[in-house]
């Protein structure tokens, strides 16, 4: 599933969404739920649609009655503000933890912060600024950054600086605010041409950039592509990870559906003492009713590493 496929099919859901007369799907039950995993893992909207239905808040309502304490959401800078509203509410009553969102427009096939293009740098500047209202209004932690593509004219150490002093610009806005983006670096494979795909260059930058708020999304399923030796990379640069975010390789589905020994990598998570938010970020190998119960039955079976 390419990342551009899954932010275009979770949008389904978003802004148009009425939310009147709904009915909470755990309205008999207790706001808050004793929490059923070890870690914080955050599923998205339109993960439990089958159980829950289309609405958002409903579907909140869902997440939170399995267990789960987060909750991420690439489209919510692109919700009505209503909406973020609403949405807001529901998590603070049921407990959840609001995961990353996408921060700005991303480049993918073109070159942006890479280039060192003026224009460029003050649009995604500016997406930075509206970002922060909306963490404000949905009291989230992290956004998500994507550096953009390659500029192909321009040789990788320059390239990189004109990133870095983007970064820089935009942790000045953040940090006031107590915000973090979380810059993530994406497989070769699935985003060709991009400029930041592992994680030692991913360190590099954040080292460089100098600010609590610039700091790593490691994504599993990515970087098991990408580089692979996954508990080892995530050591070397754990100082910097705020963020991680699950797939399994190959086809970016739960857990326990490829190669990837979760099971191991949360063990290794926990043991640092992660108090931070796994996001979900893939899809269901199984459609409808069934397929969403895979996902949580796969969650309980690698979360019972203790």
């Amino acid at each position: 599933m390419k990342r551009r496929s899954f932010i275009r099919n979770t949008v389904l859901t978003s802004g148009a969404l009425a939310f009147g007369n709904h009915f909470s799907f755990a309205s008999h039950k207790s706001d808050v739920m004793a929490p059923t995993f070890n870690l914080k893992y955050a599923p998205h909207i339109g993960m439990f649609r089958h159980h829950a239905g289309e609405n958002p808040i409903d579907q909140l309502n869902f997440i939170a009655d399995q267990g789960f304490t987060a909750f991420e959401d690439n489209n919510m800078r692109k919700r009505e503000i209503s909406v973020q509203n609403k949405m807001a509410k529901t998590m603070q009553k049921r407990g959840l933890d609001m995961g990353v969102f996408v921060a700005h427009k991303i480049y993918w096939k073109e070159p942006n912060l890479a280039s060192g293009d003026s224009e460029k740098r003050a649009e995604f500047l500016n997406f930075i600024k509206e970002s922060v209202e909306v963490a404000k209004r949905v009291n989230a932690k992290w956004m998500t950054v994507v550096p953009g593509h390659v500029d192909l004219k321009l040789n990788m150490g320059y390239q990189t600086a004109n990133v870095v002093e983007s970064l820089k610009q935009a942790s000045a806005i953040l940090e006031p605010h107590n915000l973090t983006m979380v810059l993530e670096p994406l497989n070769f494979r699935n985003h060709p041409g991009l400029f930041l795909t592992e994680s030692p260059q991913a360190f590099e930058i954040c080292k460089a950039v100098d600010s609590p708020s610039c700091k790593i999304l490691f994504d599993i399923y990515h970087q098991q592509i990408q580089e692979g030796n996954l508990i080892p990379n995530m050591e070397a640069s754990w100082d910097e990870i705020a963020y991680i975010q699950i797939g399994d390789n190959p086809g970016r589905k739960e857990p326990t559906t490829g190669e990837i020994n979760y099971k191991n990598i949360f063990k290794f998570v926990h043991s640092k003492g992660f108090d931070g938010i796994l996001g979900m970020e893939h899809g269901n190998s199984r459609p409808d009713k069934d397929g969403e119960q895979a996902v949580i039955n796969a969650y309980k079976q690698v979360d019972n590493f203790l």
